[in-house]
């Protein structure tokens, strides 16, 4: 029986373990129980631990409630608590928990097997239908800067569609997390303002809201702790930067453990924190017991986004900052010696080895004085100046130097005691052979160690000068020397304290205008000068100046070391346009030498005045300006010349630049006569002066007038003259070429028409008919323009006795008979002046060559054309007229186109032998081109070169 039991139980038990490895479900978790902090949107969850199963892990899930909807699902590792029985994991939420419920189931999981979910554990939220309020969470949220914020809007249910955020100036729309429940993300924060960046829920009803404040964690550093009384500790840190947080969301430090209150005002309890002038530093006061040794302080600054710690160790006897000294005093005042005392307000500071600093400041010139000594309370100041006013401030630190030097004292001043004054700075100023000026400077506050009360002036002989005494407001005292070779003057000063040294100085002689002055040109208001060594200079030279043209002059000097002999002169008196006289003098053991004189402006300026004294006036033809010379006050620099303008139409047209300053006058050569105005300005390196302008007439000059007539007429009589002898030599060439002879022409005695009746008609061209014929009283047949043959007979011309026969023909010819004619009234009007038609008849004449050379050939027809009425040599009569060819191709008159200007010595046929004009025309008749083609012509300036080769 026992054996059954026994067999039985290890069946069970082996049954068990099969069943466990081949999937047995691990067990539901118990005991879950969720926990919400809205604050932090944290959920911390709980649940018993299973004894009897192996370690497990565990799928844990969060739903929003309402949805159902898995915003968190994962598999953890969880250990117990230290009591091993409560498991505890904590989930952080991304959205405010209050914003919907939330709800969180648990199972068991070994390797692939699970147990079943646990039932849930829901947080409600502000969204469940009992909270029926409008409401918009979180409220006042503290986030980083850059972090991500989410907020939702509780609303009434159905209201999703009208829903906005309003975050700064943008408009946005949300998520739906529930029926009520809306939600919206902001992401990457800017810092706000300190107020805070509200966001604003829009709904049906109104509006909700909510402020997020987002900034930075504490940021201080550089803790510094110190001992200033010796009984309380400070601390000093470096601000950082700003965490953009104000109010209760400020950062709160703490030293030590002990709150450091906000604000400067020291507490009960010796504690206080205060910031600097620029609040980049900030300071905690802490009392503390001062134990040898090192002792560590720790700062912790803490705001709604973290905490920062810092820590300081050091030995607090050893960085003492010393307050500042108070009641400091003069205990013994000399005139270059001074003890200073003071007192501290702390007891401690008297055991304390201390290191003191006087700062000493006079004129703007500071000097430091140390001392040291246990609780030093006094110190020594030494090397100061007579009768000067010093303010003076102590500091001290501790004598090992291991930390920083104190405050700084208030300031105190006083003055040292007077001694007796340096010796004058003296110069003579002669303004002729026995008169003149002793000068001198008057003593700086260095120099005159006190106040001056006066000075005295000996001159004459060393052995019975006279003395006078003067104010302290006197700086010179003009004197009269007799005959005596050397005159030394000698002058001293006082104060309270006691004489000056004598300073003395030999009146030099005295030089007006006889050294030469040369230019020197001012440098950056100063003059730079060098001289020459003077050979007796044993003591240095003396550099004057004074302006020029005041005799009266405030002259100022310079004196220059023993070997030197170059100088930069420059005073607060020099102005720019003034010129200055500067005179080098050597410094000998007598009176002292002038070595050179010069003259020089510090600045030129152009001219204050323009030239005076511009006249203007005729020389002959010319015109010439003259003016005067700028007076020198108003000449303000070295005039360099002047320019001469000639005004056009307002504009100003430099006609001569004159570089010359010596020269005040310009010539303008031979100007045309009218009006004019000039312009005359004077320049100097600084410029032109306004200009001065002078208008002048200009009249034509009666000499020059007279002359230029004199000259034409003298001229038209010498060509006259020439003329008339050229055409005296040539009269006979004249009287052929201009005025020829004209033969008059031989008219019958009788017309061979009778007169008629005078008829307008159109006519027709003329038809000349120029035949040649051998008998000399030869009638000339011509034939009309129809063809017809008529015949008329003239008498010939046989009154010239030549051997050649011209015969003009001047004759009437109608169109029919002349017996039918003389009854027809019509045929009586055709024969009208305006119809007539001149018929030239021209006779060829041969020569006797050709008429003895045998039977007698018809010449050819000539061209048409006037023919001259002579030829060079007689010719025979041809034969018959009947054989003479008409010329009636030819139309019209032709000129006399074979008349030419050559001398009459030709033998051509063509050689003009008679009248260039026509017997019924005065007029000349110009030739015909085409008459003289191929002839032989001469060159047209033959009647000049006629002229000029003598020939008749």
């Amino acid at each position: 029986m026992d054996s059954f039991l026994l067999w039985a139980l290890l069946l069970s038990m082996q049954v068990g373990v099969s069943l466990s490895q081949n999937g047995f479900q691990p067990p539901v978790p118990q005991g879950v129980h969720v926990k919400p902090d809205f604050a932090s949107q944290v959920l911390s969850v709980t649940w018993e631990k299973d004894s009897s199963s192996p370690t497990l892990s565990y799928d844990i899930q969060v739903l929003h409630t309402e949805l159902m909807e898995i915003v968190y699902h994962d598999t953890v590792d969880v250990k117990p608590d230290s009591s091993g029985k409560v498991y505890h994991w904590n989930w952080t939420s991304p959205l405010p928990l209050e914003c919907t419920s939330h709800s969180v189931r648990i199972r068991s999981r070994q390797q692939s097997l699970t147990s079943d979910w646990s039932p849930l554990e829901t947080i409600p939220g502000m969204d469940i239908p009992v909270e029926t309020a409008a409401k918009m969470y979180p409220q006042d949220k503290v986030v980083a800067v850059g972090s991500n914020i989410t907020v939702c809007c509780i609303v009434k249910e159905g209201n999703f569609s009208r829903t906005k955020f309003l975050y700064s100036t943008a408009s946005l729309n949300g998520t739906q997390l529930s029926r009520r429940s809306y939600a919206l993300t902001l992401t990457n924060q800017p810092p706000s303002i300190s107020s805070g960046t509200n966001v604003i829920c829009l709904e049906n009803n109104g509006i909700v809201g909510t402020v997020v404040f987002v900034g930075y964690p504490p940021g201080d550093k550089d803790l510094v702790c110190e001992t200033r009384d010796l009984v309380s500790v400070e601390c000093q840190w470096s601000k950082g930067q700003d965490t953009h947080l104000l109010g209760t969301r400020m950062t709160y430090y703490t030293l030590n453990g002990r709150d450091c209150p906000l604000s400067k005002k020291e507490l009960s309890h010796g504690e206080s924190l205060y910031c600097n002038s620029v609040c980049d530093k900030l300071t905690c006061q802490l009392k503390a017991t001062m134990v040898k040794g090192e002792s560590t302080w720790t700062l912790e600054a803490r705001n709604p986004l973290g905490m920062v710690q810092l820590t300081d160790t050091a030995d607090l006897s050893r960085r003492v900052w010393p307050y500042a000294p108070v009641e400091l005093t003069a205990m013994e005042i000399h005139s270059r010696y001074a003890r200073l005392h003071w007192q501290w307000k702390t007891e401690g500071y008297k055991t304390l080895d201390l290191e003191c600093q006087v700062q000493v400041n006079n004129s703007g010139h500071t000097h430091t004085f140390e001392s040291t000594g246990q609780g030093q309370l006094e110190a020594e100041l030494n090397d100061l100046q007579p009768y000067e006013t010093y303010r003076v401030r102590v500091r001290c630190r501790l004598q090992t130097k291991t930390w920083k030097w104190g405050d700084w004292s208030s300031v105190y001043g006083f003055q040292t005691k007077e001694e007796s004054p340096d010796a004058l700075d003296i110069w003579v100023w002669m303004d002729s052979n026995q008169t003149g000026y002793v000068k001198w400077k008057p003593l700086t506050k260095s120099q005159s160690r006190g106040k001056i009360l006066g000075y005295e002036v000996t001159h004459g002989n060393p052995e019975d000068g006279n003395s006078v005494k003067l104010s302290q407001n006197n700086y010179s005292l003009p004197l009269t020397f007799g005959d005596s070779d050397e005159h030394v003057v000698m002058v001293t000063t006082w104060n309270s304290a006691g004489v000056s040294p004598v300073a003395s100085i030999t009146f030099p002689r005295f030089f007006a205008g006889e050294m030469p002055t040369y230019k020197v040109s001012g440098i950056d208001r100063g003059f730079n000068l060098s001289w020459a060594a003077g050979a007796n200079a044993s003591c240095g030279y003396v550099v004057e100046w004074c302006p020029t043209g005041k005799w009266d002059c405030d002259v100022q000097w310079e004196k220059v070391p023993a070997g030197n002999t170059s100088a930069r002169i420059e005073s607060k008196v020099f102005e720019a346009g003034v010129r200055y006289n500067i005179s080098v003098y050597g410094c000998t053991s007598g009176a002292p030498e002038l070595l050179e004189r010069s003259q020089g402006y510090v600045e030129e300026l152009a001219p204050s005045q323009p030239v005076p004294g511009i006249k203007a006036h005729q020389s002959i033809s010319d015109i010439v300006l003259s003016w005067d010379e700028i007076p020198m006050e108003y000449q303000r620099g070295f005039i360099s010349g002047y320019t001469v303008y000639i005004n056009n139409n307002s504009l100003l047209i430099p006609i001569v630049n004159i570089t010359d300053p010596d020269i005040r006058n310009y010539t303008m050569r031979h100007p045309s006569p009218g009006s004019y105005k000039f312009t005359v300005k004077a320049h100097t390196s600084g410029g032109e002066d306004v200009g001065v302008t002078v208008d002048f007439k200009l009249n034509p000059s009666i000499d020059m007038l007279v002359a230029e007539i004199l000259i034409a007429l003298g001229a038209m009589t010498g060509i006259l003259f020439i003329i008339t002898i050229l055409c005296y030599k040539k009269r006979q060439w004249v009287k052929k070429t201009f005025y020829p002879d004209i033969p008059e022409p031989k008219v019958p005695e009788e017309w061979s028409t009778p007169p008629k009746m005078l008829a307008v008609e159109p006519c027709s061209p003329n038809t000349v008919h120029i035949v040649e014929k051998p008998e000399i009283c030869q009638t000339v047949v011509l034939e009309d323009e129809e063809g017809g043959d008529r015949t008329e007979e003239a008498p010939a011309d046989t009154d010239s006795s030549d051997a050649v026969h011209l015969q003009y023909y001047n004759q009437v010819v109608d169109h029919g008979s002349q017996g039918s004619r003389s009854t027809d009234s019509s045929a009586s009007s055709s024969t009208s002046m305006a119809s007539t038609r001149t018929e030239v008849t021209y006779t060829g004449i041969q020569s006797s060559a050709s008429s003895s050379g045998g039977s007698i050939q018809p010449e050819a027809p000539l061209p048409a054309g006037y023919r001259p009425q002579m030829a060079p040599a007689p010719i025979e009569i041809q034969a018959e007229p009947a054989d003479i060819p008409l010329l009636g191709e030819f139309s019209g008159y032709q000129p006399q186109s074979t008349w030419k200007a050559d001398s009459p010595e030709s033998t051509s046929l063509n050689s003009s032998l008679g009248s260039p004009t026509s017997v019924s025309s005065s007029q000349f008749l110009l030739p015909d081109p085409a008459s003289e083609e191929g002839a032989d012509r001469a060159p047209s300036t033959t009647w000049f070169h006629n002229l000029l080769s003598g020939k008749p």
